[in-house]
């Protein structure tokens, strides 16, 4: 379907703003997107964008086109869904988001797997730990651990998962062990904190006798990338708050140390969303289904 290509390329430009990041989202290179763009154009016989050497914007019947160009692609997306739950054997493009650390280590370790059983499903990850916005980046599912936003996605709860503070040896043996949460505060030690915007981590929440604390905590440094904190814990640098299955094999090889067990941090959920409309789509309710199967023994395993 070359002119349905050429729309969704054209579409994807104008939601991110260049050929490039266009083209790149479609698993295609530059000069191909450009290419489907002035075919398109030349179908069309206008100018869909007003370029410069540094910005590309839609003209006004472009943005025209776009709304209506939106609207075809999804209902070629409901209707391919429909026809595909009357298939055997489930196919097409699976794009799905996922934490970097429970990227890594939970659900990339998976996806072979999944494609060895359902071997005509294409799937595309994504790695981030910054909140993505579904509908705009066109996504099929997204996976985070926390607290989900508010919205009129479905969600799918996986496992409650276990939290834990802890640091490296060399770094406890040099600033002291925490006694207790107010020993974090005041500079008492060096917090790693995952931080963007909005991120859920300005503040740890740990479980004491007394209910739920909230605790400011700080330090010297901090990341968007969750695995960078867990090198600058290894290299004895700090505190950070982690998951535990991301950090259970460095605590069981004495690489880590957990610290205040007493207190530990609230537990965070571990889920996915999706679009309602997308769940009838039978390759994305076989992913969501394997992935929430296996990556729940997982946790379980070491929670």
């Amino acid at each position: 379907m070359p002119y349905i290509d050429s729309l969704r390329v054209f579409v994807r430009v104008v939601e991110l703003g260049s050929i490039t990041s266009g083209g790149r989202d479609l698993r295609m290179t530059p000069a191909v997107a450009s290419k489907r763009i002035k075919e398109l154009e030349a179908r069309l016989g206008v100018r869909l964008f007003n370029r410069t050497t540094r910005t590309l914007s839609p003209t006004e019947v472009g943005r025209v086109f776009y709304d209506e160009a939106r609207k075809v692609l999804d209902t070629v997306e409901s209707a391919e869904a429909a026809v595909a739950s009357y298939s055997s054997a489930p196919r097409g493009v699976v794009r799905i988001a996922v934490p970097l650390g429970v990227g890594r280590r939970m659900i990339a370790p998976l996806v072979p797997s999944f494609v060895e059983r359902f071997p005509d499903i294409q799937v595309q990850m994504r790695l981030s730990d910054r909140v993505v916005d579904i509908l705009a980046e066109r996504l099929d599912v997204a996976f985070f651990v926390g607290q989900p936003q508010e919205s009129n996605l479905k969600l799918r709860r996986i496992e409650n998962c276990r939290r834990v503070l802890c640091a490296a040896p060399s770094y406890l043996d040099r600033h002291g062990t925490p006694r207790r949460p107010a020993d974090l505060l005041d500079g008492g030690h060096n917090c790693l904190l995952l931080r963007y915007p909005r991120s859920p981590e300005y503040f740890w929440t740990l479980e004491t006798g007394d209910g739920p604390r909230k605790l400011a905590v700080s330090g010297k440094f901090d990341a968007d990338d969750s695995d960078v904190l867990t090198d600058w814990m290894l290299a004895g640098h700090g505190i950070a708050n982690r998951p535990l299955f991301d950090v259970a094999h460095h605590i069981a090889a004495g690489r880590l140390i957990e610290v205040l067990p007493q207190t530990p941090p609230q537990p965070s959920l571990f889920g996915c969303l999706y679009p309602h409309r997308r769940w009838q789509d039978p390759k994305v309710r076989h992913l969501v289904d394997f992935m929430v199967d296996h990556s729940r023994k997982r946790i379980r395993a070491v929670q």
